[in-house]
This record gives structure tokens, C-alpha cells and sequence, in this order.
């Protein structure tokens, strides 16, 4: 039973502490629009989106006004376009026309974003997989709502390095293309290893093929929430910190599995999972760095910040898995610099460098992720970083990621500003070092030894 306190205490987390469903996303399966005739495919891929998601948008604005619970965004992600294109699509040029129909697409049921412009090639790539890689630039830059990923890597299959040297380019080409934008595409492209199913979040939500024709997952966030309930623990030993984290994220997943019924019930389309990361966003007092900072952190990235993010990510799973049976997703904490102020806030203060992050993401959900780079980066230079955010996911049987924005123009320790969620971030420094010589070689880095589990 729900009693009157717990009432209170949720809408206190609403009004005081920035709880928010993050995204009701909606997967759609595109197989069945699969054609050798571009034209028709696209017509069936425009028909197929905009009939499943037609209600989308208006169920999310019902149930955020009947029960009180801000939904910020209401999302789409699709198959895997290099899939579902290959037959048809022979150039880049082609993958294109499929961006700009996604993009209509969305713009015609309002949603704020699609995802699923991707490809998965950790083992190796097709001809219309390298194609559709090689189209993201023009095809990000054409777009307004299209996101982009490329899975590169597996705990099961390695790292393909002949995609993470392409990815590089990719990156530097995207940058260029919307460099008027302050290089705003790469904003819109993630590269993964492990890269989920059934990821609600933007910008690296596909539709995997191991999913049903539709699908609902959620994504809840409530990094105010936490920094709130840790605020009253204050020199308390770790098993009180861990047991607050734990009873916090259960109660913000409750929130996110009540929207996740509702929108599946009233849709028609089944629940598929919830995904509990705490996902900051650029408003005060919704940032993952000042909890790391509760915790006992002068400032995120001082000495203990890699442990007190490996307790904060543990408890909230902990916590999480408790209150939904169908958790998925990334689940756990996102360490965006441009969304977070606190992680601005450290690199601004020279606590924080990319190589901390590095290390940080060794034990969080996701990776390197909205990090603002100098314009004049080598794309060698970003394959190398890529690499590495794919070793650390590959041999620690985790999802890591890569969303990395070489701003064209600027250089360390200006300001870039991308705007709404995406917000705004420093430039910071990249090591100077060459690994071209490295990232040149041919081939795949192998799976490691505790992948062979057959």
C-alpha cells in the first residue's frame, strides 16, 4: 500500500528535486519495410513510423497531467537503418534519402529525437554497413531529429579497428559538416561497445532485432533526488550512504515502472524495460558530479572520485532491480560533461581531465560522453580515444561509449554551447602524442580470453 507520506514525498521530489521520466521511448520495427526499391522503402518506413508512434506524443502530455509526473521527452528509436537499407541503399548518397524520411518522420508525430541511424559491425562491415557509416556526416548535418550510433566492439567478437580508425574520420567529417553549429552532429553520434538492445536513451537508442514489431522502454532519472536524500546523511558511516542510495533509487524507479504501464496499457504496445540511470541535466541540483561531491568529494575528479562513482552506480541498481523486474537499458549513472553543471564546474576548477573521465568510466554506466575537444584534433587522435573507451567495455563486459565533439574553430578552455539538454561545456585539452601508427593497423584487436564461455 502507498500511504499519504509517500504521496508527499514524491511530489516533494518533483517540485524540489528535478524527478523526471527522462524519455518514453517507443521502438519500432522496421524489418517488414524492407524493399530493393528506395522509393518504396522509404514510403513504407514513413508509413510504418508515423501510424505506430501517431499517439506517442499525446499519451506521454495525458498521463504526465493525470498523475503529476514530468515527462520530458517522448522518443523513437528503429532497427538499425544499415539493415534495413542494405538491399536498396548502394551509396552514401542513398542511406541519406533514409535519414531525411526518418527525420520527417519524427517532425510529423513530434517527437524530439529518432535513433536508430545505425550500424553494428564489431566483427567486421558490409558493403552498405561502410556505406551507411560514411553517410552520417551528410546525413546528421541535413537532419534535425536523426541519432546516429555505430556499435564497433563486444566482449564476444573484439574491436573491429578497421571501423574505430573509419569512426575517426566519421567524427572529424561530422564535426566539419555542422561546424557552423558549433560542430552540433557529433552531439548526434555515439559510438558503443556492448552497445544494448533496448536503450531508451538518445542519442545511441536502436531498436535491436532481438525485439518485438514495438516496444515501450522508459528511461527515469533522478540524480536531485539522490544529492537530496544524501544531503541528510552527512558523515554517516558507507552502510548508511549505501542503504539511502538504494532506498532513493527505489523509489525514483517505482515513479518510472508506474509511467512505463500506463503508456503500455493505453498505447496497446508492449512494456519492454526500464531503464534507472540518473542522468543529469544542465539544471542546478540535477547533476551526478554534486552527488559524487555529497558523497565526500572536494571536487569530482580529486582523488576516491572513481570509487565513490563505483558505490553510487552498484546502489543504484541495487536499488533499482527492486522496484521493476524488467530493468534494461545503460541503467546506473551518466557522466556527461556538457549535461551536468558539476562536471563543468571540475573541469573549469582543473580537477577534472579527460583521462580521469577515463578512468571514471571503468565502473559507471556509459562512457566518454558530450565532451568538447579542440577543432584541430587528428582523427587518428580520435580513433585512439575511441579504442580505448571500447578495451574498457570489451574486457569489463560492460556497455561503453564514445560522444565526442571536435569543435571546429575553437580550442582549450573556450566555451561551446549546444543548447537545451545538450548544454554547454569547456573545451579540454587532448594528449598531444601520436597513436596514428596504431590506429592505421588493419584488422580486429581480439575477444579476451574470459569471452569463451561456451
Amino acid at each position: 500500500m502507498i500511504n499519504r507520506y509517500e504521496v508527499n514525498e514524491t511530489n516533494q521530489m518533483i517540485e524540489q528535486d528535478n524527478l523526471d521520466v527522462r524519455t518514453i521511448t517507443l521502438g519500432i520495427s522496421l524489418m517488414d519495410c524492407i524493399d530493393g526499391d528506395l522509393e518504396k522503402l522509404n514510403r513504407q518506413i514513413y508509413q510504418k513510423v508515423t501510424t505506430v508512434a501517431r499517439d506517442l506524443v499525446s499519451t506521454g502530455r495525458e498521463i504526465e497531467l493525470e498523475y503529476g509526473i514530468p515527462i520530458v521527452n517522448k522518443r523513437i528509436s528503429v532497427t538499425p537503418i544499415a539493415i534495413v537499407g542494405e538491399a536498396a541503399c548502394k551509396r552514401p548518397e542513398d542511406y541519406v534519402t533514409i535519414a531525411r524520411t526518418l527525420d520527417k518522420a519524427a517532425k510529423e508525430v513530434g517527437v524530439n529525437f529518432i535513433g536508430g541511424y545505425s550500424a553494428l559491425v564489431s566483427k567486421g562491415m558490409t558493403r552498405g554497413e561502410e556505406a551507411l557509416i560514411r553517410s552520417i556526416p551528410a546525413a546528421l548535418s541535413q537532419t534535425e531529429r536523426v541519432c546516429s550510433s555505430v556499435n564497433v566492439g563486444s566482449t564476444k567478437c573484439g574491436i573491429n579497428m578497421d571501423a574505430v580508425r573509419l569512426l575517426g574520420e566519421i567524427v572529424r567529417e561530422t564535426a566539419e559538416y555542422t561546424k557552423d553549429q558549433d560542430s552540433l552532429g557529433c552531439a548526434k553520434l555515439v559510438v558503443f561497445c556492448n552497445a544494448p538492445d533496448d536503450n531508451p536513451f538518445m542519442a545511441g537508442a536502436f531498436h535491436g532485432v532481438t525485439e518485438a514489431d514495438a516496444i515501450i522502454n522508459v528511461g527515469v532519472s533522478g540524480p536531485g533526488v539522490v544529492k537530496h536524500a544524501l544531503s541528510k546523511v552527512r558523515g554517516e558511516s558507507f552502510e548508511v550512504l549505501c542503504e539511502t542510495i538504494k532506498k532513493t533509487a527505489f523509489k525514483v524507479t517505482r515513479v518510472g515502472q508506474l509511467v512505463a504501464q500506463e503508456a503500455s496499457k493505453r498505447l496497446g504496445i508492449p512494456f519492454g524495460i526500464l531503464d534507472l540511470s540518473l542522468a543529469p541535466t544542465p539544471a542546478v541540483g540535477d547533476s551526478v558530479a554534486e552527488i559524487l561531491e555529497e558523497i565526500g568529494l572536494e571536487r569530482t575528479g580529486a582523488p576516491g572520485t572513481t570509487a565513490a562513482l563505483a558505490l553510487l552506480n552498484d546502489q543504484v541498481k541495487k536499488g533499482g532491480v527492486m522496484a521493476s523486474s524488467y530493468v534494461g537499458g545503460l541503467s546506473g549513472a551518466f557522466i556527461p560533461v556538457s549535461e551536468d553543471q558539476g562536471m563543468i564546474d571540475a573541469v573549469q576548477a582543473g580537477a577534472l581531465s579527460l583521462e580521469k573521465l577515463e578512468a571514471m568510466t571503468c565502473v559507471c554506466s556509459v562512457g566518454l560522453d558530450m565532451i568538447a575537444i579542440p577543432g584541430d584534433t587528428k582523427a587518428s587522435t580520435i580513433s585512439g580515444i575511441i579504442a580505448d573507451e571500447m578495451a574498457i567495455g570489451m574486457v569489463n563486459q560492460k556497455t561503453t561509449a564514445v560522444r565526442i565533439i571536435p569543435v571546429i574553430g575553437k580550442g582549450v578552455g573556450e566555451m561551446v554551447e549546444f543548447g537545451g539538454l545538450l548544454g554547454y561545456a569547456p573545451i579540454m585539452p587532448v594528449n598531444a602524442f601520436s597513436c596514428e601508427a596504431f590506429v592505421s593497423r588493419r584488422g580486429r584487436i581480439p575477444a579476451p580470453i574470459h569471452s569463451f564461455k561456451n
